[in-house]
């Protein structure tokens, strides 16, 4: 397996290098395909990877937005009326059915048994992120739908991913679900309300219909996983080996999708994007570590929070923005915020790994 990663990583380099010298002979057609395939050589090698598999998802974002930005078209097209588009909501319900059956009644009930912890947690969730996506949206001077696109990122519950980078940081895996699991349950609550009182300087918002639709694309596909494995575990158990795959896909897709639909908006803002996408997941992790520590946390259980503040549900919010809002340039907050968290938490998560190991070997010495 190491000297098939390496095979794949070097002719990942070499179609990337021939990607930019066609690029630079202006064979733009033939350079976006070498760059396509750049990406996709890059995930698979980091897929075969031990070392490095924790960022083949990552790769594999990065491999379906390039093709997204050379070939737009891919993802724009319409037969009979349908498009891509709208496949959005049904893949964002399945991301969060996947959720669901990785969830037990008992993780709420684990409420009882920390509510110091997950109460914390919860509540730096919706006060750091939402007021950390409104600065950094002023601060950046993104333009409204965008700015209202970052609050909204800001304001969505804790996203599914921090429950594997907590397992791979070594950190309160128990309490991290747990928050998941809260956030998401309360987020038709919290969720249009922050919205509303931050964003609605920059675009018109229905709390209403905001609600609703969190409640359909949400928590219904939640439940339904909750109680799919707590009354048919054999039926569900046939498919939970397809639904991480199904999930990464998903969201691969969704994002390709965001930027095939607003190139032109991402090309206007692309850095001042990324930029505040980049300060408001550090805020996010920075805060909610600062914030955990300050309020009586252990160690482990402050790097949970941080992870659990610092990873949004990306899908939630580029479906309530392309759904709800039917802006794309909204969308574009969670097509540069979940990539760079994806990456940004794998990085974080090994920094703790490896710290934590030499906290135990200065302790045993």
């Amino acid at each position: 397996m190491p000297c098939i990663s390496a095979t794949l990583f070097m002719a990942a380099v070499l179609t990337g290098v021939g990607a930019v010298g066609l690029s630079l002979a202006r064979c733009g057609a033939y350079g976006g395909i070498a760059a396509v395939l750049s990406g996709t050589l890059c995930a698979l090698s980091a897929a075969t990877s031990r070392r490095f598999q924790s960022l083949a998802f990552t790769l594999w974002v990065l491999a379906f937005g390039v093709s997204a930005w050379c070939y737009p078209w891919l993802y724009t097209w319409s037969l009979r009326g349908w498009e891509p588009k709208q496949a959005i909501l049904p893949l964002v319900q399945v991301i969060m059915f996947g959720m669901g059956v990785t969830l037990t009644f008992d993780d709420f009930g684990r409420v009882a048994r920390m509510p110091r912890a997950v109460l914390i947690g919860v509540v730096c969730q919706y006060t750091i992120m939402p007021l950390a996506g409104w600065t950094f949206a002023r601060t950046f001077g993104l333009p409204s739908e965008v700015a209202a696109g970052l609050i909204l990122i800001g304001s969505c519950p804790g996203g599914v991913a921090s429950n594997v980078i907590a397992y791979l940081a070594r950190a309160n895996v128990a309490l991290s679900v747990t928050m998941t699991a809260c956030s998401t349950a309360i987020s038709p609550l919290a969720t249009p309300r922050l919205v509303q009182a931050l964003a609605g300087q920059y675009v018109p918002i229905d709390v209403g219909e905001m609600t609703a639709g969190i409640f359909g694309m949400i928590l219904l596909p939640v439940l339904l996983g909750l109680l799919g494995r707590r009354y048919t575990p054999r039926l569900v158990q046939k498919v939970t080996g397809v639904l991480p795959a199904a999930a990464m896909f998903s969201i691969c897709v969704i994002i390709a999708i965001t930027i095939a639909l607003a190139r032109a908006d991402l090309a206007a803002v692309g850095l001042s994007l990324f930029g505040a996408a980049v300060c408001h997941n550090a805020a996010g992790y920075a805060l909610g570590y600062g914030a955990a520590r300050g309020l009586g946390l252990d160690r482990r259980d402050s790097r949970t929070v941080a992870l659990e503040v610092g990873i949004q549900n990306g899908g939630m919010a580029t479906a309530l923005a392309l759904n709800v809002w039917n802006s794309p340039a909204a969308a574009l907050g969670s097509a540069v915020f979940g990539p760079w968290s994806a990456l940004s938490s794998s990085l974080l998560a090994s920094w703790w790994r490896r710290s934590g190991r030499e906290e135990k070997r200065s302790r045993r010495g």
